[in-house]
């Protein structure tokens, strides 16, 4: 029997042998299974992060505080590839609180819906940076678009509607290609409409109704939209007659001039990129006659293309042939240079010091902001002299006259005095329609731009700088001598006034506070160093310049006035004393300033802020 039994059951080796290697497998299997539903780390701290600031709703099941893996344990409103999270939906679940602060780091997220709750404060400036979808409708959101989403170029959806927001409407369009769908309907934003609209050339859905925008509809001119409602606004001017042609186009609520936009000038040429089949929407539908367009269109196509192709093949020969002229020409004159010349690196020396000069004022002096495609500079050559002009930008801040300043001033009177700075006084407004503004009466004495061109030049620069923690330059005036900036009222003081000479203990800044107050500041220099091009330089980045509201955030003042400060020694001696402690160690030597003398003035302000002493206090 033993040895049937051997020769019948020869397995106990072959059977542990065959049982290691089903543990073993199976532990790969769980091993493998525990490595796919991993959430990847820095996900996980945003999204708890996200779960602590919504006051930890029970309604999102599975969230956690601390701990927890979103993927593996079935977050609610999570989606997952892998170990990324690439989707989170938690709308209409009566959520309350805030977003959070590590939402930029969800770098694979693409969805992000939080719609239909009651979530407030000021939408984060830091947003999951890769996001195709934002939909933040229907919360109580307040403040303004923060202007990361300049950064987030695959967007094709945002919707901030139904919400709190206000202000200007950012330039923060520019990059936004991808973008199809924008809704910033109900809610309170204010000023013009941002040229940066003319960048969104994938919009087919508009909706910008029940606001309090005002201005024209020239920004829509050449878009692709097919539903657009601008309804219950300010809005004003013609009506561009290419948008005639929208689907669904809305308007009515506003101030717009009967009927729609003249003719342009017989040497302008019509603007294209849209078709006009379709001419049904819903308000003020206008159905121009065009019974004979097609037989007309198709009599002129023949001979319009021949001509066109003529016409390009002829501007084309004639532009080589001037380019070949030209290089033959500076080719003989460099040769001519070269065998006349004394000594090449003398010359060379001085066109690197001269090209460092023009570089120096340039980077000194406020400039212009990176304009939209469709807005090119337009440059006249002089007759004889053979120089360059630019024509000047349009001003897009309101123009006063002196009267009307004078009577909201009191004639500038003591008592409306507010403030004092090295360019002239501040002037609180008081007009007759409520609104309050501030007015900096410029001392021409004390201005290196005396021709009104420059300074008018320099005012819409200055009218364009946009972004909520910037004071935002709303009107001038330059009249019978005399040089005025109106600027929006902020009416809680100065971070200055506020750090060492409050006596009201209520008035005190707490840490939370001091963060709010850090953190807008250092949006407002990033905006003027790296969003405009080419960068603005402050120049005179100090305390006593952040002004804050009544919910202590911060106001960056005189953003752009260096335009109109001369560099000569007695204005770089006075703006070192009205400044002295916070200017670089570089512009007290050489008198130049750059952006990273901006950041070192910045650097003190942040130690004023911690320290709560002066930048001088011994």
């Amino acid at each position: 029997m033993a040895v049937q039994y051997t020769a019948v059951f020869p397995l106990p080796f072959s059977a542990s042998r065959l049982l290691a290697a089903f543990v073993l497998i199976l532990s790969i299997f769980l091993t493998l299974s525990l490595v796919q539903c991993t959430t990847d780390s820095s996900d996980v701290l945003a999204l708890q992060v996200l779960y602590t600031s919504l006051n930890s709703p029970s309604v999102l099941t599975n969230w956690k505080g601390n701990g927890g893996d979103p993927c593996g344990e079935s977050w609610k409103g999570v989606a997952c590839e892998g170990s990324a999270v690439v989707s989170i939906d938690v709308s209409g679940l009566g959520l309350n609180g805030t977003m959070g602060y590590l939402l930029s780091d969800l770098l694979s997220l693409r969805k992000f819906d939080l719609s239909g709750n009651g979530i407030h404060d000021t939408i984060p400036y830091q947003l999951p940076p890769n996001l195709t979808s934002l939909n933040l409708a229907s919360n109580n959101f307040s403040g303004n678009l923060p202007y990361s989403i300049a950064s987030m170029v695959s967007l094709s959806y945002l919707n901030v509607s139904r919400n709190w927001l206000t202000q200007s409407i950012g330039d923060i369009f520019g990059t936004l290609a991808c973008l199809a769908t924008l809704d910033l309907s109900f809610n309170n934003f204010s000023g013009d409409l941002p040229n940066s609209f003319i960048s969104l050339s994938n919009i087919s859905s508009l909706y910008l109704q029940n606001n309090q925008l005002t201005g024209s509809l020239n920004v829509f001119s050449g878009l692709p939209l097919t539903t657009l409602n601008v309804a219950n606004n300010h809005l004003s001017g013609w009506i561009p007659r290419e948008l005639i042609s929208i689907r669904t186009f809305i308007y009515d609520g506003n101030s717009f001039d009967n009927g729609p936009a003249p003719p342009p000038p017989p040497s302008t040429a019509p603007p294209s990129g849209r078709s006009h089949n379709n001419r049904s929407h819903r308000q003020g539908s206008h159905s121009p006659s065009g019974s004979q367009s097609s037989s007309s269109d198709k009599e002129l196509s023949a001979g319009a293309i021949v001509g066109i192709v003529l016409g390009a093949v002829f501007l084309v020969a004639l532009a080589l042939l001037a380019l070949y002229f030209c290089i033959w020409k500076n080719r003989t004159k460099v040769s001519g240079a070269r065998s006349s010349a004394g000594s090449l690196p003398v010359s060379t020396n001085n066109m690197n010091t001269e090209m460092h000069e023009q570089r120096v004022k340039s980077v000194a002096a406020v400039t212009d902001l990176t304009p939209p495609p469709a807005e090119k500079l337009v440059i006249e050559r002089v007759a004889k002299s053979g120089s360059l002009k630019k024509i000047k930008s349009p001003i897009t801040a309101t123009s006063y006259t002196v009267a009307s300043l004078q009577t909201a001033t009191n004639s500038f009177s003591q008592e409306f005095l507010i403030g004092e700075g090295s360019l002239g006084r501040v002037y609180r407004a008081e007009f007759a329609n409520g609104k309050i503004m501030a007015v900096k009466k410029i001392d021409n004495a004390a201005l290196s731009l005396q021709e009104e061109d420059n300074f008018l030049e320099a005012v819409s620069n200055m009218s364009r700088l946009r972004h909520p923690n910037i004071v935002t330059l709303a009107g001038y005036c330059a009249e019978h001598g005399q040089r005025l900036l109106v600027y929006e009222y902020v009416g809680n003081g100065s971070l200055h006034d506020m750090l060492h000479f409050a006596d009201d203990s209520s008035k005190n800044l707490t840490w939370n506070a001091r963060v709010r107050v850090a953190l807008g500041t250092a949006r407002a220099l990033e905006y003027l160093h790296e969003v405009c091009l080419p960068s603005v330089v402050h120049r005179n980045f100090k305390s006593a310049n952040i002004l804050l509201d009544d919910e202590l955030n911060p106001h960056l003042s005189d953003c752009g006035l260096a335009a109109l400060t001369p560099n000569t020694e007695r204005q770089v001696s006075t703006q070192m004393v009205g400044a002295f402690g916070y200017s670089a160690p570089e512009f007290a030597l050489s008198g130049i300033y750059t952006v990273k003398s901006d950041v070192y003035s910045f650097g003190v302000v942040m130690l004023e802020l911690l320290t709560g002493r002066k930048p001088l206090d011994r």
